[in-house]
């Protein structure tokens, strides 16, 4: 028999923001090699400024825990965000192969392969673009979250997930807006019956929290708004929902909701400027996003926005992994 290569499970390597740490893991996971093996890396000056530039003693720039890592000389690496970035020229310099998620701002020859959104102007031979973000969210992902959270399958349906992230520059909502856009939302459950299950983020403005209390305080209700409530109940949200309210500012929020089989709307969609807006757009030509707010159409069946595994099945045949 011919000799087939096994390759070991790869590392991920990210600033531990969640978002990059979430699609480092998504692409470790889909590539099927076995657990992933993380570290969140602790750079210093002037490389913690200077990222994804090279400069000498880079092996020592990021941490201690990856100055040990660049002396194993790993077989695969995956990062996310600019500091990994550096950190995974350093590794490509020693042998290891390094895909990096996320435009670098530098030339793309400095890494193996890179994974970016269709939204960003990055292209070359080694550049992977994908419509969104990587997640996890699949059929087998969302019944383990229905599994984790059974109880929500006593809360009436139409079940809302409701997706709250914070105002950044490319969707520089105002808090009132979206207070407005809950008391909608709390109006339209009144009139209509269902439940509301709510989640909120890091960067969510704290008042919202309250504020989001109270607006369904007498609809039947599943709202997490910090660690006091315990542990995030997201991929149950997402397992059990019905429909899925998204506000306008995380990629990573709307291809999650997008991945689902359920329809999705945008709150406060106007506010999205730049990516953001251009990502609404190409969902919306897709037909993956409602037309109108709050507006929830009879659909037939939903084809699911999962863009994971197939840039999971990219990589594999780039970098030569064979089939497990």
């Amino acid at each position: 028999m011919p000799y087939v290569k096994r390759w070991s499970p790869p590392w991920t390597i990210t600033d531990g923001r969640a978002g990059n740490v979430r699609q480092a893991v998504a692409l470790a996971t889909a590539l099927k090699l076995g657990a992933h093996r993380p570290l969140v890396l602790t750079p210093r000056a002037p490389w913690r400024w200077l990222a994804p530039r090279w400069l000498p003693g880079a092996a020592a720039g990021y941490g201690e825990a990856f100055t040990a890592l660049a002396e194993e000389v790993p077989e695969l690496a995956i990062g996310c965000g600019r500091q990994a970035a550096g950190a995974l020229r350093e590794l490509r310099r020693r042998g290891t192969r390094v895909v990096q998620i996320l435009d670098p701002r530098l030339s793309p020859r400095h890494w193996d392969l890179l994974v970016v959104p269709e939204h960003d102007r990055l292209r070359g031979s080694n550049v992977l673009t994908l419509l969104g973000s990587l997640n996890p969210v699949n059929d087998d992902w969302l019944a383990c979250g229905r599994a984790a959270f059974a109880t929500f399958s006593a809360l009436p349906g139409p079940r809302t997930a409701l997706l709250v992230g914070g105002p950044t520059p490319h969707a520089p909502w105002h808090e009132p807006d979206m207070v407005q856009v809950f008391q909608q939302l709390a109006s339209q459950l009144r009139a209509e019956g269902g439940s509301l299950l709510a989640t909120t983020s890091r960067r969510t403005p704290p008042a919202l929290v309250g504020a989001l209390r109270s607006a369904f305080a007498d609809v039947p209700n599943v709202i997490w708004g910090d660690g006091g409530d315990g542990v995030n109940p997201y991929a149950g949200l997402l397992g059990w929902a019905n429909r899925v309210v998204v506000s306008p500012d995380s990629v990573n929020l709307l291809s999650e909701a997008c991945a689902t089989r359920m329809p999705v709307a945008v709150a406060l969609a106007d506010q999205a400027q730049g990516r953001l807006a251009h990502f609404q757009s190409a969902l919306r030509e897709r037909g993956r996003l409602q037309l109108r707010w709050l507006d929830w159409q009879k659909e037939g069946r939903i084809e699911p926005l999962r863009e994971t595994t197939r840039v999971a099945e990219e990589v594999r045949a780039r970098l030569g992994i064979q089939g497990r």
